[in-house]
């Protein structure tokens, strides 16, 4: 049984004569949070709006919940724009009320979903205050919280991190998980690796408006093999610029990450490390999401 929540089949979009998406083909499962990638102007945005109906597609199909997107859909989904839009005279829990009426939610059961959420981000005591006289982590909350209310089937952040502290950013992954584990099905747009690696279920990988990579980010990685070293050293770095065959991923004063081209030889790196440095560990690991969102897009 076909239990995709979105799909998009074969879908392209022009602007003038240039492609923004050209014959992408993918399905996104329910419950799982699925990471959109690619350099800018890959083609992201593009298909999110496509999703959401504010583009439509040159051909091709796309579909929530079985249905071909229409603005009768647009009610199922929430929307967090990398480009936040809160009413800045407006008072706060007027606005949430607003938004997720008109996402088709009574007034009673809008104003109870509010209540909710302000209590778990901790922001009750702002409901009545003016949106301008809150900090820009306290609005990014409050936009958050406009893109849940209405308890939609299928949630699209894109950067939702942005502008809030470690604290928030730590209470947001928790609500984000748990949103996937009531069975939500979460698109999340980022430039941030390390939130793919925690967050992400499946990805797919854009570049010039095309699919160049896509599946569970546990088999993408294992698919690559390990081909990254990684090293804990005491003593001076310096013996890492003499390798062969390899490129330095991240380097500090006590470790690296090595990642291994055609030719190189992780014995013969490690025999050279033994001879320059105080070795504490040594090992052959998977490459990291960033690596091989570097790899594909140089290779594509």
């Amino acid at each position: 049984m076909n239990n995709s929540v979105v799909s998009f089949e074969n879908v392209s979009k022009r602007f003038g004569k240039q492609y923004a998406v050209d014959g992408v083909s993918f399905e996104v499962q329910e419950g799982r949070i699925f990471g959109l990638l690619g350099p800018n102007g890959a083609g992201k945005t593009t298909s999110i709006r496509m999703l959401t109906n504010i583009l439509v597609p040159d051909e091709g199909v796309v579909r929530l919940g079985g249905e071909v997107v229409s603005p009768e859909t647009q009610r199922h989904i929430g929307y967090l724009p990398e480009e936040r839009g809160l009413y800045k005279k407006m008072k706060v829990k007027e606005q949430l009320i607003y938004f997720s009426r008109l996402k088709g939610l009574s007034r009673s059961d809008s104003a109870k979903s509010i209540s909710y959420w302000l209590d778990r981000f901790g922001a009750k005591e702002w409901a009545e205050k003016e949106v301008s006289e809150l900090s820009k982590g306290m609005q990014q909350k409050i936009q958050f919280i406009a893109t849940i209310a209405h308890d939609p089937m299928c949630l699209i952040f894109d950067e939702p991190f942005s502008g809030l502290d470690p604290i928030n950013s730590e209470l947001l992954k928790d609500i984000i998980l748990e949103l996937r584990s009531t069975g939500k099905t979460i698109f999340f747009a980022t430039h941030r690796m390390e939130q793919v690696e925690q967050l992400c279920d499946d990805i797919a990988l854009f570049n010039h408006g095309k699919l160049v990579l896509s599946g569970e980010v546990s088999k993408v990685k294992a698919a690559f093999g390990k081909n990254t070293l990684k090293i804990r050293f005491k003593g001076s770095p310096d013996f890492l610029n003499q390798l062969e065959h390899v490129r330095i991923a991240s380097k500090s004063q006590h470790s690296a990450e090595i990642v291994l081209k055609d030719g190189a030889d992780d014995q013969k790196i490690l025999r050279h490390a033994l001879d320059s440095v105080h070795v504490h560990s040594f090992e052959l690991i998977e490459p990291s999401v960033q690596e091989i969102f570097i790899d594909t897009i140089s290779k594509s």
